[in-house]
């Protein structure tokens, strides 16, 4: 598999078509006063085009909610975010409706499927709703990259709960979108199913060209990856490339030791990727891609 070039663009410019999305200081506050709360703390972070990134964290370190503001299904307090070439933060309501409707998959815990559509017509849905006509090529070969093709005419009531995540993913593909978010995904499933969904997702970047951010709790969905970024107190303290089970685990077992630590200024530093001249931070040299290693 190949690496992503590095990428080394000006504040502001289209970082080419390495990087799927990026961000530069991104914060996210809830609350105002001493009452506020940070759930994202000016994180640089850069998302590899074509590859399989998983985001990782304790509970409250912010991952869902970087998905979320990546993704523009939440807006920011601070900092910049990019999908591909395009400034998505400040955009108006419609226009991003319009890029998530367009240049977005998503793919969530709950399958979010309609009881009354097949499983040909939940798959087609978001084209329908834009009065876009599917690629018949395209769809077919989601589908039997998915393994569906017996099960179209089923409604999501004939389906067993690994079936449905199926045509939850092969609906998030249908678009081609340019970034695929998966929050979660295998959480309502049983072993057997969760394993063949996270195969899915890794056949959608291998065969077919996708690139794939992945919220989970769980090492070994995250061992599906091709990176993993490591949450804590909203901010990322750590990365690692081709990760196993294993590793993953270990990492986490270790996870107060990653955590930035305060210096007499009461700033943070010693973790990568955090504070605000980290490298990848606006004006610092050599910003990389995640997903280089």
């Amino acid at each position: 598999m190949s690496r992503s070039a590095a990428v080394d663009a000006p504040d502001g410019a289209d970082p080419g078509p390495p990087v799927a999305a990026r961000a530069r200081g991104l914060t996210k506050a809830y609350g105002a006063g001493e009452t506020a709360v940070r759930a994202l703390d000016a994180v640089d972070v850069d998302i590899a085009r074509g590859r399989f990134t998983a985001v990782m964290g304790p509970s409250g370190s912010g991952k869902s909610t970087l998905m979320h503001c990546l993704a523009g299904l939440d807006s920011v307090s601070a900092g910049r975010v990019w999908l591909g070439g395009t400034e998505i933060t400040g955009l108006r309501e419609r226009e991003l409706t319009r890029l998530r409707r367009d240049r977005i998959g998503f793919l969530f815990q709950s399958f979010n499927l309609l009881p009354t559509l097949t499983a040909a017509e939940n798959i087609t849905l978001p084209l329908d709703i834009a009065g876009r006509r599917p690629d018949p090529a395209w769809v077919a070969r989601i589908v039997d990259t998915l393994g569906l093709r017996d099960r179209l005419g089923h409604r999501p009531a004939q389906l067993s709960g690994g079936q449905q995540q199926r045509v939850a993913c092969a609906r998030a593909l249908v678009s081609r979108p340019e970034l695929i978010f998966a929050d979660e995904p295998t959480g309502n499933l049983d072993s057997r199913s969760g394993l063949e969904v996270l195969g899915f997702l890794r056949e959608a970047v291998d065969r077919l060209g996708q690139t794939v951010v992945m919220v989970t709790h769980d090492p070994g969905a995250a061992a599906h990856s091709d990176l993993v970024l490591f949450l804590g107190d909203g901010r990322i303290v750590d990365t690692m490339a081709e990760p196993s089970a294993e590793a993953v685990l270990e990492r986490l077992k270790r996870f107060d030791t990653l955590l930035p630590e305060a210096g007499p200024d009461g700033t943070t530093r010693g973790a990568p990727g955090t504070g605000p001249r980290a490298e990848g931070a606006p004006g610092a040299p050599g910003v990389r891609a995640l997903g280089e290693g």
